[in-house]
């Protein structure tokens, strides 16, 4: 999707309403360092530093629909549970996002805890009931589904197999669906599709289109054999199926299928990836966007949602930076904004690197500045410099400065190997950018005494150090400036 689309569609999703049924679930994430293993048993032992709460399922698709800026009315079950009032409070907090849940006492809210060191996965301890809703609960449960699908374009029906989307509930959404015109989009983990009945789409991934058809889906000829063969199964009238690296593909009745490639990202984490791309497809199709539009939307959501550390959602600011930088040369893409650089560094700390920050106004660059930096560089693995703004700078150093203007530093710094990261600043100190960056070593020079390094006490607060990285005699901007200028007089008196 190239910019002026992407563009055009995030003007018509502002406010556009979705309704997202399904199975609600809270992720716990805790986070720690392994370090050891327990003398009890041949396990590890996570030494805990923090944990997050989420809306996942259907929760983390009604969120993901908000963040890019639709309203989304949530209809799913909780328990009577102190989960439950996490839930709500979950739901509470996220703007943009209605809460129709209905409470079941004869079942837990379901909750999946996820205990995470180094980027990677140690144990999920899932709390669950599967059973099917059945009496009041479920009677109470479609009528929401009538009321909150008013004025909705779309109806997203999430189905984890945890016991809220029965064929009632199915038949209520189809139901609503009619009545109000909006399109029903089934994203299931059910072996089989026929359940769902004349549904405008399904969207499988490729293992569940697999097992769903008894048929393979490596290639793109298996999953055309397979999407004809889901047709012939299914009564809906089209199928999506997502192929990760591959891209997605899209069969709909009487048409040949089409396949759609996704441009390669790095990946650092697939969770909510599905609900992403679901949010995404639906938002866009409830703003009235052509199926390939609605799917090139899906792709970029997702693929900047795989680059994110957990269940994350993604911004319209996000998509928009996404597409530029896949247009940007490799030093264009390194200068960032102080939102990107938390992401990145949150990327970083999934790979367990080392993260280095320095700063200065780097006005003319020089033999000394290369030096420095990769000096700075040598002591981590990524190393993220602090520019200081055109404003900033000529406040430090007079009229005059810079001589360069801000984006022309960012670039010549951003094209230098020992440099992963460029943020401009426009306070008097980069106080904010360290805290935003939590580096674990703060570089300066040695014209400095550790005590002297800004920033410096927050970084040993939390475990990092300060290094003083030795200069080159001889070379300064200063120095350069003086010599250009005396170089100037000198020809004028020439010419004279």
């Amino acid at each position: 999707m190239d910019l002026s689309a992407l563009q055009h569609l995030l003007g018509l999703v502002p406010g556009r309403r979705v309704a997202c049924v399904g199975d609600l679930m809270v992720d716990r994430f805790v986070y720690g360092e392994v370090t050891r293993v327990s003398p009890e048993a041949p396990i590890p032992v996570l030494a805990r530093s923090h944990e997050l709460m989420m809306l996942g399922g259907a929760g983390n698709v009604a969120r993901n629909v908000a963040a890019l800026g639709g309203v989304v009315a949530l209809a799913g079950l909780i328990g009577d549970d102190a989960e439950a009032l996490e839930a709500q409070r979950l739901v509470g907090e996220e703007a943009g996002v209605e809460g129709w849940l209905v409470t079941d006492a004869e079942r837990p809210t379901t909750l999946k805890t996820r205990f995470v060191s180094g980027g990677q996965q140690l144990l999920r301890v899932d709390l669950e009931a599967s059973r099917p809703v059945a009496g009041e609960v479920e009677q109470t449960l479609i009528r929401s589904i009538g009321e909150l699908a008013a004025g909705c374009g779309v109806i997203l029906l999430s189905d984890y197999g945890k016991g809220v989307v029965t064929d009632a509930v199915i038949g209520a959404c189809r139901e609503a669906a009619r009545s109000t015109g909006a399109r029903l989009v089934v994203d299931s983990k059910a072996r089989a599709f026929g359940r769902y009945g004349a549904v405008d789409l399904i969207k499988p991934n490729a293992a569940e289109l697999a097992n769903a058809t008894d048929l393979p889906t490596g290639t793109d000829a298996e999953v055309e054999a397979a999407l004809a063969r889901g047709l012939e199964l299914w009564e809906t009238r089209a199928i999506l199926v997502t192929r990760a690296a591959k891209g997605l593909s899209l069969a709909v009745r009487g048409e040949a299928v089409r396949h759609f490639p996704t441009q390669p990202r790095e990946v650092f984490d697939v969770s909510g990836a599905g609900d992403t791309t679901l949010a995404a497809l639906g938002l866009a199709l409830a703003a009235e966007a052509p199926i390939e539009d609605a799917i090139g939307f899906a792709q970029l959501a997702a693929g900047v949602a795989v680059s994110k550390v957990g269940t994350a959602t993604v911004t319209p600011e996000e998509l928009i930076e996404a597409v530029i930088s896949a247009h940007m040369a490799p030093a264009e893409a390194k200068v960032a904004t102080v939102q990107r650089l938390v992401d990145e560094v949150a990327r970083w700390r999934v790979k367990g690197l080392r993260v280095g920050f320095t700063n200065g106004c780097f006005d003319i660059l020089h033999k000394g500045h290369v030096a420095y930096l990769a000096q700075a560089r040598s002591w981590c693995d990524r190393l993220i410099v602090g520019l200081n703004s055109d404003e900033s700078v000529r406040a430090l150093k007079g009229d005059g400065r810079p001589v360069n203007d801000l984006e022309s530093r960012a670039l010549v710094l951003a094209g230098l190997g020992s440099v992963d990261l460029v943020v401009p600043f426009e306070e008097a100190t980069p106080l904010k950018l360290i805290e935003a960056a939590r580096p674990d070593v703060l570089i300066k020079g040695a014209d400095y005494s550790e005590d002297q390094v800004v920033g410096g006490d927050l970084v040993k607060s939390w475990g990092g150090e300060v290094k003083l990285a030795r200069l080159v005699d001889g070379y300064s901007t200063t120095a350069a400036i003086a010599r250009m200028s005396k170089g100037k007089s000198k020809a004028d008196k020439e010419q004279a």
